[in-house]
């Protein structure tokens, strides 16, 4: 995968949490977005696909499989 700049990854990034995260006030989504591009393994993801790996234990709790 070719390097995207960040300020694109973290709009993207901050477009898909908004999608899948809908109870988040707007004005933390792009410094979620920023801090996940903060983190190396996530920023070597597509954003969309980072965004949902730092959901998986959110959504997981929702539905009540974590446990």
């Amino acid at each position: 995968m070719q390097t995207m700049p960040a300020r694109e990854w973290i709009n993207a990034a901050a477009g898909r949490l908004s999608q899948r995260w809908r109870t988040i006030d707007p004005a933390q989504i792009d410094s979620l977005a920023a801090d996940l591009w903060g983190d190396e393994k996530l920023r070597a993801m597509d954003p969309e696909q980072a965004a949902d790996e730092w959901l998986a234990p959110v959504n997981a709790e929702a539905s009540g499989s974590l446990f």
